[in-house]
């Protein structure tokens, strides 16, 4: 019989081979829908779904900000230090980013990493909407990170792990003293609220904001449809509904109870800027109206035709809501938007690397497709 020695070290070098195969083959693919996910942690509150329904029609997507969206801070933070560092957590992961969980000294986060063009994305699309008042996660950029205790492509590591069930002898391989840097990592920080989901189901998808309800207490259909408008502008198509998220904001929320505000973000921005993410020529390609006559957005042109995203009539006070929080960036602001998350920078040798002149050139065109124009007819 094998010893336990041989084995571990023969599922390391299987787990090498298959990782480096699985990250060649995983680099740009995009995420494909998958399916609900069968159950949720212990910390996490499950729901029925009709609490989860109940919780939809009462929620909020927007909140104003303490600081005025001309003071907003879309750069790299100016706190943010030089070099990092965490202690690697093997954790199970889905999807196809390259991601793990690290310890920092008194939080776990989500790093994220690689060449692809989903950390930048990420970077630059969850500052504008904090910016601006939606929900996201908090996605900052950091020169270097140190992980104490991560292998050779520790996301395709995992997943090969996973999916040999071979996770306690990978773990055991686990060398804390051996440290791995990873350049221009983002951190990832989650929305601090509890989400709201079922046994089966997490998230919304974008159909599913018909069913908020300003008389029941929910967002005003001007914020709704700007968050719709929003969502075109970022051409943000992989809105699949776990890459958004359901969240209660009330500090306590007993069991048996409902939640007192129930809010609403898009939690995953990692494919935007275009059809092949951070793509200037297709984010300035995409429309932001299929039809401006009468305001009517659409994805169709994009991914999975619109995945979640229904063709919609959206309202005058939407479309002019968000031209009011777009038209309050400045030039300085937006340059630091698409600098600060290096948009300019070359993330593998077939990246098209575009100035960030041309960024904010065509940032500042979206915008005026939305404020520019006759009003909406009502609808």
């Amino acid at each position: 019989m094998l010893s336990r020695r041989v084995l571990a070290a023969g599922a390391v070098v299987l787990s090498t081979v298959a990782a480096a195969l699985y990250a060649a083959r995983h680099v740009e693919t995009r995420d494909t829908f998958a399916p609900p996910r069968s159950g949720l942690p212990d910390d996490e509150r499950v729901v029925s779904e009709d609490e989860r329904l109940d919780a939809l029609s009462r929620a909020q997507v927007w909140r104003a900000t303490r600081r005025p969206v001309r003071e907003a801070q879309l750069g790299l933070p100016r706190d943010t230090p030089p070099d990092l560092s965490c202690r690697f957590v093997p954790t199970p992961l889905h999807g196809t980013t390259a991601k793990f969980d690290c310890d920092l000294a008194h939080e776990r986060v989500r790093v994220k990493y690689g060449i692809g063009p989903e950390v930048p994305a990420e970077a630059a699309a969850t500052r504008l909407l904090r910016a601006l008042g939606f929900g996201a996660d908090d996605v900052r950029l950091v020169p270097r990170l140190r992980c104490a205790g991560c292998p050779v492509a520790p996301f395709a590591m995992g997943k090969v792990a996973d999916a040999t069930h071979t996770e306690p002898i990978y773990e055991r391989t686990i060398d804390y003293a051996e440290s791995r840097d990873f350049e221009w990592a983002a951190i990832e920080r989650k929305f601090e609220a509890r989400p709201i989901e079922t046994e089966t189901s997490e998230g919304w998808a974008f159909f599913e904001l018909d069913a908020i309800d300003p008389r029941r207490g929910g967002a005003p259909r001007e914020h709704v449809d700007a968050l719709r408008l929003l969502a075109v502008f970022l051409a943000h198509w992989d809105n699949k509904a776990e890459n958004q998220r359901l969240v209660c904001l009330t500090e306590r929320w007993p069991e048996g109870t409902r939640c007192r505000e129930p809010f609403a973000m898009i939690q995953d921005l990692g494919a935007t800027f275009g059809p092949d993410k951070v793509d200037l020529d297709g984010w300035e390609r995409a429309p932001i109206f299929a039809d401006r006559a009468n305001c009517e957005i659409s994805m169709r042109s994009l991914p999975y035709d619109g995945a979640t995203f229904k063709n919609v009539r959206i309202s005058d006070g939407g479309r002019r809501f968000l031209a009011s929080l777009l038209e309050q960036l400045s030039d300085r602001q937006l340059v630091d938007l698409f600098a600060g998350a290096r948009f300019d920078q070359k993330r593998h040798p077939f990246t098209d690397v575009r100035p960030v002149d041309d960024w904010v050139r065509v940032f500042e065109t979206k915008v005026r497709a939305i404020s520019d124009g006759p009003p909406c007819p009502p609808s």
